[in-house]
Order: C-alpha cells, then structure tokens, then sequence
C-alpha cells in the first residue's frame, strides 16, 4: 500500500534573533546540551565512588567544548575532505558554513580530558566515565538541528513508510528522516542506557566501564542508523557498501569493549568515598 510521504517545509535556519546576533539551531543545541549537561554531570561526579568537586567539572566544561569544537572540525576535514581544505585552507575556519565529525570531537574530548584530568590530579576513567554519561544528549540534540536544517537526510524509503519525507534539499525522493533514528538511537536510547547502568554502585566501581559502554552503544546505534542514511555525496559508498561512518565506528566499537572488559578485571571499592551534590 502507497503512503504519501510528509513534506517537510524549509525551516528559518536561525532559531533567535537578539537584536544583531542571529543563533543557529546548531548553537542552540549545542548551548541547551552543555547547560542540560553540566547540571548532570556535577551530580554524577558526586556519587560515590566520587570523580570530581562540583568546581572541577565547572573548570571542565570550557575544555569539553573546546574539544568539541576543535576536534569535530580538524576531524571533518582529516577523515572527510582533506583534498578540499588543502586547496582551500581558508575555509578550514568557516565552520558557520557546517562541517563537524562527532568521531573528530570525541577525539578532542578524549584529549580535553587526558590533560585535565592529568592537571587536577583526578582518575582519567572515573572522571571520562561521568562525562561520557551525558554526550548523548548532545548527540541527540544535534540530530534535532540536523532535522530542523533539513540536511544529512536518510536514503529513499519505501512507499510504504507513513513517516517517510521530502526534504527541502533532498529533491522530490521520499527519504528516511535518519535525522531522527540518530536523535532516537544515539540520543534518547543511549542516553537511558548510560543513566541506568551509572545508577548501579556496581557499575560506578568499574572504571572505564561507561566510557567503554558509551563508546561501544554510540557505535552500534550509528552503525545501524547508517544503514538508513544518505553517504556524503563526495565520499559516496565505500567497498562492500558500507559508509565512511560506519568504518570509524570499527575502533570505536572495539575501543568500547576493551574498557567494559577493564572495568570488570579491575574493580575500585567504596571504601572511605562519601558522595556529595
């Protein structure tokens, strides 16, 4: 049975206007996720076994956001474009022109919080276990932008998908609004995921477990969420028909189960830890 799919009008890609300053939905999200998740993470980092002063976090979240924005960008350029930029380093600042790779601002994140940590003598896996806790919701954030923008749409859906879309920019094809599998998967779900398990004293004595278990469901949501999304029209499909995303997904995944697998052989005890808020 044919459905007929939703036409998603073009969004005003500037969500407010205060007075001369025009903030993007891209900012918007990134601003909601750091103040949503800061909160978070000050009371994460305060369960026992502890991983930070409410103070440290503040201090970090400058760093994370650095990272973010550092890596995600020389990320974009390194793991998708390199030819491009190298023709055109000037663009390589241009990054209101769009181009950020999340696995280029995990990277940057990794090493925010490798000198941090390092700096303010705390555990590098206790504390990256807090704040890995709270990236999906970022993560899911970001695909609302991406969604709302009307950009990096799914592939063509079947004629009988009820939510299948016509983008704006996706010509006159009725696609996945992959936007909002990854929002879904990446966001919501791992999001869920990572508050359940780091509720569990168990879990929390593990260290590196929830970097590991964050990495590694990240992977297998993007993975899967990458079966239902267009390639980069410049890169295209790799062999075997799998996707630029997909490949670095691989030592991510692997990455992830690795530190799981620490946190089990290498437990911490609660022994003379007191939790504060």
């Amino acid at each position: 049975m044919q459905s007929h799919p939703i036409i998603l009008p073009q969004f005003d890609p500037i969500a407010v206007h205060l007075g001369p300053l025009a903030v993007h939905w891209y900012a918007l999200a990134y601003i909601l996720s750091i103040l949503i998740g800061w909160k978070i993470a000050v009371r994460l980092c305060g369960l026992a076994p502890r991983a930070a002063t409410r103070e440290q976090v503040d201090d970090f979240a400058f760093w994370a956001m650095l990272g973010v924005v550092l890596g995600g960008r020389l990320g974009y350029i390194l793991f998708y474009k390199p030819g491009f930029y190298l023709t055109h380093p000037l663009s390589i600042i241009e990054v209101w022109q769009g181009g950020m790779s999340f696995h280029g601002g995990a990277l940057g994140v990794i090493l925010a919080l490798a000198w941090f940590t390092w700096r303010n003598g705390l555990s590098f896996l206790s504390f990256s276990d807090r704040i890995t806790i709270v990236v999906p919701l970022g993560l899911g954030l970001g695909r609302c932008a991406n969604f709302i923008n009307g950009e990096l749409w799914g592939r063509p859906a079947p004629d009988w998908l009820p939510w299948a879309m016509v983008f704006p920019t996706g010509g006159a094809i009725a696609r996945h609004p992959s936007q909002l599998y990854e929002a879904l998967t990446e966001g919501l779900l791992l999001l869920s995921v990572m508050l359940i398990a780091a509720s569990r004293p168990w879990v929390r004595m593990r260290y590196g477990f929830l970097s590991g278990l964050f990495l590694f469901g990240y992977a297998v949501a993007r993975s899967f969420c990458e079966l239902f999304r267009e390639p980069d029209a410049f890169i295209g499909f790799l062999p075997f028909g799998v996707t630029m995303g997909q490949v670095l997904c691989i030592p991510m995944a692997l990455a992830g189960l690795w530190l799981m697998a620490y946190g089990v052989r290498h437990p911490h005890t609660l022994e003379g830890e007191k939790a504060y808020g």
